[in-house]
């Protein structure tokens, strides 16, 4: 069922039950609906919760607009799967070496390689490296300094609600999934050019001034798209990278092993599309594309079930649908609220840190994902449901 948030220039079409939706979430989006640029009406997932700037869950369609803001500062962020030919009859009883072994092959947190580790890997995945870092030299002259830092970062983790986690589907077949995206260099491309988007004069009336607009045609928006696409193909290169030493790591482990094809998908970024018969900047934070047939995967957190799903094309989501659970509290509070004592209860039977340290990501943190997908039904359908039995957190 839809619910329909009335705004000043456009309307919000929401997933979700409005009085399920925090106050603050629902200005965003009533913000967001008054911006001058937008089409038809903006979508807002089942997932959706208070962002920075712009609300995590928003699909948002613009005629010659995008604001940066509205993307998110991972650029990228998004979600790779791959099912393999192990049961879970494989696995021994206790799964903490494999944990350390992707901990050690993979750095987490604010860890990096030593050095890039692209041409160690070698292949096609070395080559897309190559020429990507060859176009480092075109972005913007603020991030200059970070060529060396973001070399070294292909491959890692990064922290907060990234992962990486071992699962099994309802037929016992193991699957290896990672969550992650441009790392700091993203994060500083989008720093800038939200910054940059505030300067300008058509943005000195909005309803959010963090919700600041390029404008198609224009010095600001040529350069924006030009680091943007170039921070999304980084992420993917990064998940890349990361899933190929993951495989290293299960393969050590179990040398018969083979993996599928992988399933990959963004969730946070623009894409150019065709939408109610007129071409669009489309932009998804915290959403995914779910075209009819596109195959997509839906996270719950820690301790709870995952979903790999195929698009269903609605088009009145923009063809998109929640890139997870979405939280239901900040991080702040759940660290006030939880203790380590609740993360281990909460996380029996996962393999995975228990620390104070990610206290913040303990499942009673997000929305219940069963409720999400009954939400999004209209959206996708379910292809595979996992339960992880392994969590790597930054």
């Amino acid at each position: 069922m839809v619910a329909i948030l009335q705004g000043r220039t456009v309307d919000v079409k929401v997933w979700a039950q409005l009085h399920d939706v925090e106050s603050q979430a629902l200005d965003q989006l009533r913000n967001i609906a008054a911006l001058p640029w937008v089409a038809h009406h903006v979508a807002a997932m089942p997932d959706v919760h208070l962002g920075k700037g712009a609300t995590v869950g928003s699909v948002i369609a613009m005629r010659g607009a995008v604001s940066p803001a509205a993307v998110g500062v991972d650029i990228g962020c998004g979600m790779a799967a791959v099912r393999t030919n192990l049961t879970a009859s494989r696995l021994p009883d206790n799964l903490r070496a494999i944990r350390l072994a992707i901990e050690a092959a993979i750095p987490v947190g604010f860890s990096q390689h030593p050095a890039p580790i692209t041409n160690e890997i070698g292949g096609a995945i070395a080559a897309q490296a190559s020429a990507l870092m060859g176009r480092f030299p075109t972005l913007t002259a603020e991030v200059q300094h970070r060529l060396g830092r973001a070399g070294c970062q292909i491959g890692t983790l990064g922290g907060g609600n990234h992962f990486i986690e071992l699962c099994l589907d309802t037929e016992g077949r193991v699957w290896l999934m990672l969550h992650s995206g441009s790392r700091n260099i993203g994060k500083e491309l989008a720093e800038v050019h939200i910054a940059r988007a505030k300067t300008l004069a058509h943005n000195a009336r909005l309803p959010d001034r963090d919700l600041a607009a390029f404008l198609a045609g224009t010095p600001e928006m040529d350069a924006y798209r030009r680091d943007l696409y170039w921070a999304q193909e980084y992420a993917a290169l990064n998940r890349a990278v990361m899933l190929r030493r993951y495989q290293d790591v299960l393969r050590a482990q179990f040398p018969d092993v083979a993996f599928e094809e992988p399933i990959s998908c963004h969730h946070n970024y623009v894409a150019e599309e065709m939408h109610f018969g007129e071409a669009l900047f489309v932009t998804r934070k915290g959403a995914i594309r779910a075209g009819r047939g596109d195959l997509g995967i839906i996270p719950g957190s820690m301790g709870t079930k995952s979903y790999i799903v195929r698009g269903l094309g609605n088009p009145e989501s923009f063809e998109s649908a929640s890139h997870g659970a979405g939280r239901r509290m900040s991080r702040g509070e759940a660290k006030r609220r939880f203790t380590t004592d609740d993360l281990a209860r909460q996380t029996a039977g996962v393999e995975c840190r228990k620390d104070s340290a990610v206290v913040d990501e303990i499942p009673d943190a997000y929305k219940d994902i069963d409720e999400v997908m009954r939400n999004q039904a209209d959206l996708v359908a379910v292809v595979a449901e996992l339960k992880q039995v392994l969590c790597v957190k930054g």
